[in-house]
């Protein structure tokens, strides 16, 4: 068997209403993601047993991961094809920042089941690799559709909407982790939010949609900066580069995206953070 590749695409919350926490111990919400057009890099080949490398820009953040998101679901893989642990070399090519709100270990986990599907031809369909991907994580199922959608519930269930057009974007992370646990206790302890769904945009034009954005929000974005001032930095930064229509965090943070309104614009603010955020992760990108 050759060796097979995939793109793991960053994903971005356009928005997140989120509301209080619930008895079962999750938060419902209402999201629009949209996924980017650079991600993490994994590739598969036929090997002896499963087993995972990691390299990259990022592969220094998951060193000492005792079970790695991408292992857990391919054993669980194997156990619903009743075929064991799928006998693949997996290489992970790191090049997303973790713990910044981009779904990246739901999306390496989401283009690892679909390699290993593929590689060993499993008779399974998107649909069951979805509920596989789920039993990991809630926003697995929309990281490996990896298509935008209105997220709901826990973010499982999934409404795809076509019309969301291409909009030119900057990714910003300021060098910094955001975990998810600890940015949801802090929103626990505020004031309570709701997770209201508003209604679709009447048009769905990219100017439009930027505007229509603009009365949305990311309800864990307050209590991220107070958490990582340095995140309320980079929002900062980000908004006052020429063309940037629209600043926000995305998920638990901490990175914040902008969009503008042509790719050249996006471009050209990226090469103007760098030159004063050398640090910084940034990257100029296409989300649809």
């Amino acid at each position: 068997m050759p060796l097979r590749t995939a793109l793991a695409p960053a994903k971005v919350n356009l928005f997140l209403h989120v509301g209080p926490l619930q008895p079962d111990g999750y938060h419902p919400l209402v999201s629009l993601v949209a996924f980017a057009d650079i991600g993490d890099r994994l590739s598969a080949t036929p090997a002896d047993r499963l087993s995972l490398t990691v390299d990259g820009a990022f592969a220094g953040a998951l060193e000492g991961e005792a079970d790695n998101l991408v292992l857990r679901v391919l054993r669980r893989l194997g156990e619903a094809a009743g075929c064991g642990e799928p006998p693949l070399a997996i290489r992970l090519d790191k090049r997303l920042p973790v713990a910044a709100g981009l779904g990246g270990g739901s999306a390496d986990a989401g283009a690892a089941l679909k390699l290993a599907r593929d590689a060993l031809c499993l008779a399974l369909d998107e649909g069951d690799l979805a509920r596989i991907a789920g039993g990991v994580g809630a926003d697995g199922p929309m990281c490996l559709y990896a298509r935008a959608a209105w997220a709901e519930g826990r973010g499982e269930r999934l409404t795809f909407e076509p019309s969301l057009p291409r909009l030119p974007a900057l990714l910003v992370n300021p060098g910094v982790a955001s975990p998810t646990g600890a940015v949801y206790r802090a929103f626990d302890a505020g004031p309570p939010s709701a997770a209201d769904r508003p209604a679709p945009p009447s048009d769905w034009s990219p100017g439009a949609v930027l505007d229509w954005l603009g009365e949305q929000r990311n309800d864990l974005q307050a209590v991220a900066v107070a958490l990582q001032p340095r995140i309320g930095e980079a929002l900062a930064e980000v908004a006052a580069l020429p063309g940037a229509r629209l600043v926000r965090m995305s998920g638990s943070g901490a990175t914040v995206f902008a969009l503008f309104d042509s790719q050249s614009a996006a471009t050209a603010a990226a090469a103007t953070l760098r030159g004063r955020r050398p640090g910084w992760w940034i990257a100029p990108t296409i989300l649809a």
